[in-house]
């Protein structure tokens, strides 16, 4: 049940989120360097799946695997794998607070995907976040800088998975239990990635096989908070701080890899979470009216 009365809350549980999924990427980071992709990969979605089989399985029983829509819950599964193949290949190349604030350009592609593909009308407010969000990348990504290199495009490849990838879960959250989706996805990301292991395999060192379950822990615990958090305060009113990920992956990446941003990365980022925020923002009545 929902309680929308301790905003404070909310933002807490969704900057414990950021800093979580934010630690994770830097720790991916680290490891891609070493590592082959669909290792990391692997682990993570095995961990992540055993851990969900223990909260949720005692509870929930064969419940957790029951879907009435087996060829979204596929797509929903390969949709993440993409995010995080495509994310971690990038982060091999690119900062961590680039990359990170390029997939956060997610919602602004749920806008172009809904129009171009479902048809749905959006108004000029929110095409004018859409665009503020594609001058933000151009800012991060400069034509004529550093990071513009072909690189650049994996971390935009992860934010259109994640915009396919959010575009299903909003059609199956009308027919499947949120546990199940994010549980059958995990499984799919495990599955699908062990299966191509024998040609890619490289025996982890001990600490490294610690550090590839982290991966996996520390999704899921921010997944989790990101959940609980919307249960205290409103999507609108949690959107400016979402966006708060970006700025401590940012902060993460000057600590552990001496990567300091320049000022029009900086700015870019910042129209990134203002384009983001404001599409929240614009959509809000149209949430209101649907309740």
């Amino acid at each position: 049940m929902s309680d929308n009365t301790r905003p404070g809350l909310g933002i807490a549980l969704i900057l414990a989120a950021g800093l979580m999924l934010a630690s994770q990427d830097a720790l991916a980071k680290t490891l891609a360097a070493t590592y082959p992709l669909l290792l990391l990969v692997c682990m993570r979605y095995l961990v992540q799946s055993l851990l969900m089989m223990l909260l949720f399985a005692p509870r929930m029983g064969l419940n957790l695997v029951r879907t009435r829509r087996p060829l979204l819950q596929l797509a929903r599964g390969m949709s993440l794998v993409g995010i995080t193949l495509f994310f971690y290949a990038g982060l091999r190349y690119i900062p961590l607070g680039e990359a990170t604030a390029v997939i956060f350009l997610a919602p602004l592609v749920v806008v172009v995907i809904s129009v171009l593909w479902l048809k749905e009308p959006v108004s000029r407010g929110v095409w004018l976040a859409v665009g503020g969000g594609l001058v933000g990348v151009l800012l991060v990504v400069r034509p004529g800088g550093a990071l513009f290199t072909p690189a650049s495009l994996l971390p935009l490849a992860a934010a259109f998975c994640f915009g396919f990838y959010q575009l299903l879960t909003r059609r199956l959250s009308e027919t499947d239990a949120p546990a199940t989706s994010n549980f059958l996805s995990a499984l799919v990301g495990t599955v699908g990635t062990a299966v191509l292991l024998p040609w890619i395999w490289q025996m982890p060192a001990p600490t490294d096989l610690l550090l590839m379950g982290a991966l996996g822990c520390l999704a899921m615990v921010g997944h989790m908070l990101l959940t609980h958090a919307y249960r205290f305060a409103s999507a609108a009113s949690l959107a400016p701080f979402t966006y708060g990920q970006i700025l401590i992956a940012t902060l993460i990446g000057m600590l552990v890899f001496g990567h300091v941003p320049d000022a029009l990365a900086l700015l870019g980022m910042a129209v990134i979470m203002l384009s983001g925020a404001a599409l929240v923002w614009s959509q809000r009545p149209a949430a209101q009216n649907r309740k």
